[in-house]
């Protein structure tokens, strides 16, 4: 996968108050909460498991919700659907580019 040049990385915002419902999309980032750059996810579940917990380090900072589908979510759908794999480090990563 070819990765492109980014910003800085940017402030975890995830006291936002929006969650991680069905159709946001969010920031994925490293263990360092403020270390998003370009990638994102979006969820095809309630997954209440990634709301901020506190702001104190290590503590569960979560994960800041930017966006919303709003069109599309068939899409969406399509792309759950795709067979993933493990990779460098991560799991349920598409097994090949989107």
């Amino acid at each position: 996968m070819q990765q492109k040049d980014t910003r800085d990385p940017i402030k975890n915002e995830a006291d936002n108050g929006v969650g991680n419902s069905v159709g946001t999309v969010a920031m994925a980032r490293t263990p360092d909460p403020h270390r998003g750059q370009r990638q994102f996810f979006i969820n095809v579940a309630d997954n209440d498991f990634l709301k901020l917990l506190s702001l104190r380090p290590c503590t569960g900072w979560g994960y800041a919700v930017f966006g919303k589908v709003t069109d599309g979510m068939d899409v969406v759908e399509k792309i759950k659907g795709v067979r993933t794999t493990s990779r460098s480090g991560h799991q349920d990563v598409p097994a090949e580019d989107v």
